[in-house]
């Protein structure tokens, strides 16, 4: 077996006995009641929203879908990696791992792609299903840069929240430290962000809410610095009659920047960690 095969075979494994425990039972039918459920009643044809909010196009849906794919998926994959190392550590099974003739970047891959593939592909499959539905309920398909996009921004913002999950549970070295991280970061960026863009707002003398140019120029900014923030961004790019001042040079750049730096600091962090 060559070094690929037993990456993926180690990776494999790892990723189906994740995808078979308990945990799974609580988020797969989140999962499916929020994105297809969403899917399927924001289609509908009497549903109404504010009016600031349209539901004129298949990406409208998916963009107002993917709300429910930021309160759940993402808290999924937090459920799936907050211990997935912190509980290693402390039954010493991470010390019997590392050492393994196997080096620690090898290791760590490993880590990370069996977390990806429990975290990401239910996510991806049930978000093809939303596609699917929303095609079925309104009689046009999404265009394909549309279903692209939708699709590889959902799969990012999950695995931004894997790695940072992963990365936290790195620095816990017991069960309840590492829950309080991971969920600490999810309420963060899910709940808090948008506190925190109004505070930072009124200080700069912006005044926050308001449609004023200074206002969503400054929130379009600052979302930068949140996966969540990136994650629409990215689908704001789809919509026409979206724009908050904010170029697709920089969303790239934000959404290259979420994907290496916590991986790299994930990376780091396995090389110098003494169990």
């Amino acid at each position: 077996m060559n070094t690929v095969q037993q990456w993926a075979w180690l990776s494999g494994r790892r990723a189906w006995t994740q995808l078979r425990s308990v945990r799974s039972v609580v988020a797969i039918p989140l999962l499916a009641l929020a994105i297809p459920g969403a899917a399927w009643g924001l289609s509908d044809p009497r549903t109404a929203l504010p009016a600031d909010i349209p539901l004129d196009t298949p990406m409208h849906i998916l963009f107002v879908t993917s709300l429910f794919v930021l309160l759940t998926a993402t808290l999924t994959s937090v459920l799936y990696a907050w211990d997935g190392i912190s509980r290693d550590r402390a039954s010493g099974v991470l010390e019997v791992r590392l050492g393994r003739a196997m080096s620690r970047q090898r290791q760590t891959a490993v880590l990370l792609a069996s977390h990806l593939t429990t975290a990401v592909l239910p996510v991806l499959a049930l978000s093809c299903l939303a596609v699917v539905i929303v095609q079925q309920r309104t009689g046009e398909w999404p265009s394909f840069a549309d279903v692209v996009v939708f699709l590889t921004a959902t799969a990012l913002v999950v695995a931004w929240y894997t790695v940072i999950a992963l990365l936290a549970s790195s620095y816990a070295r017991d069960q309840g430290t590492a829950i309080a991280m991971g969920v600490g970061v999810w309420f963060l960026f899910t709940m808090l962000w948008l506190l925190i863009t109004s505070v930072l707002a009124g200080l700069a003398g912006i005044e926050a809410g308001s449609q004023d140019v200074a206002w969503i120029r400054f929130e379009a900014v600052l979302d930068l610095a949140s996966p969540n923030g990136v994650y629409h961004h990215l689908l704001e790019l789809r919509l026409s009659d979206v724009d908050r001042g904010v170029g697709p040079w920089l969303i790239a750049s934000a959404a290259v920047a979420w994907t290496v730096l916590p991986t790299y600091l994930l990376l780091r962090r396995m090389e110098h960690l003494v169990p």
